[in-house]
């Protein structure tokens, strides 16, 4: 099989640029997630890619030779769609055989779709139309059509947005053994970051057209490249605090709502720091009742019980709001109870407040 090479693609639509010197190389049998808010430019790329639209700048290589120019037919790849895209004329048998029927007798035809189907659990609706077809069945269909040829690469534009959240959760676990099996370069679009992170070997992010990290699903949870990236992973989301962080007693240390905390310090010194925004993740932090060194005073707002979790919104003195997320059967008592929180100096995420930046992020380097 062979990899699937991004150099400084770019793409523009009139004054709107969609892609912006986007540079990323997916090997075989390797899934990236491409993830990223509405209108990021995620569907943009798949797009480019597949030969829908011929990227402004830059180049696009399948197993080292260059597909710009090539019709879609020629360029060795296979695309699932958000919408499905079925043909409605069409049984779910020819639907995954059309792409096929082109290249390969009718007997290979026929053996390579009931394959394909036994894989996806598929084969005892090869008969329906689409249109008796659940949304799951429509959505594996599709997903058989793409894959059915064998392609060195594939593109799987938001699949499972359209199916219901059980098939969702059990497609998430089948489809990175089922995808790493085709051993063809998988770039699989998403906006859920669960999905991204259960699916995926790196993600991608994409945010305004440009590629702002990729890495590994557990480096961008615990490392976010920037805020942007820090705010879209993690339900809920990150809480922030602006602070200035001082040396004192030999230790980073910064003020929230008052009270002296202590930060785990990268490699720079206190003097370097400036302005701050302090990223604190719900499930850091600690809710107690009693007092204690680096505990901030806070009252609790609002209890939102989640089954596996309960969410608390706690306001301290200085207005800021944060959320905390701990195990339901925390007796930390009810809504305009007086608390204090705490979290461990390792958990303290500094990011530079004018640029966004993570500090401590080492040299940047090109996306591979």
């Amino acid at each position: 099989m062979a990899r699937l090479e991004l150099n400084s693609v770019g793409k523009a639509f009139g004054a709107v640029r969609c892609a912006n010197d986007l540079s990323l190389i997916v090997e075989p049998g390797e899934i990236v997630a491409v993830f990223g808010p509405s209108g990021s430019g995620k569907t943009v790329l798949l797009r480019m890619i597949a030969g829908m639209f011929e990227p402004d700048e830059g180049d696009i290589l399948v197993g080292g030779r260059s597909i710009i120019g090539a019709p879609p037919e020629h360029r060795g790849v296979g695309m699932a769609f958000q919408n499905f895209a079925l043909f409605p004329h069409m049984s779910a048998q020819d639907n995954i055989a059309s792409g096929l029927r082109a290249k390969a007798a009718g007997g290979e035809v026929t053996s390579r779709v009931n394959s394909i189907s036994r894989l996806l659990k598929i084969e005892h609706v090869l008969g329906h139309m689409p249109r008796e077809l659940s949304n799951g069945q429509k959505q594996r269909t599709a997903l058989a059509r793409a894959l059915i040829g064998n392609p060195e690469v594939l593109l799987l534009d938001d699949p499972l947005r359209n199916v219901d959240a059980k098939l969702r959760y059990e497609m998430r676990l089948e489809l990175p053994s089922l995808l790493r099996r085709s051993s063809a370069a998988v770039l699989y679009v998403t906006q859920d970051y669960r999905e991204a992170m259960a699916i995926a070997d790196r993600i991608a992010v994409l945010i305004e057209g440009r590629l702002v990290q990729v890495a590994r699903p557990e480096e961008i949870y615990a490392r976010p490249a920037s805020v942007a990236v820090a705010r879209l992973f993690g339900d809920p989301s990150i809480n922030l605090a602006e602070v200035t962080p001082r040396a004192e007693q030999g230790a980073l240390t910064a003020e929230v709502a008052g009270t002296r905390v202590r930060l785990e310090s990268p490699d720079r010194q206190p003097a370097d720091y400036g302005a701050c925004w302090l990223g604190v993740r719900p499930d850091d932090l600690t809710v107690a009742r009693t007092a204690g060194e680096g505990a901030i005073p806070a009252r609790i707002v609002a209890i939102t019980p989640m089954h596996e979790r309960a969410v608390l919104l706690l306001r301290f003195a200085d207005g800021i709001e944060w959320l905390a997320a701990l195990p339901p059967d925390a007796a930390v008592g009810s809504a305009e109870d007086s608390v204090f929180v705490r979290f461990a100096p390792e958990a303290a995420l500094l990011f530079d407040r004018a640029s966004g930046l993570r500090i401590g992020l080492p040299p940047r380097r090109q996306a591979a």
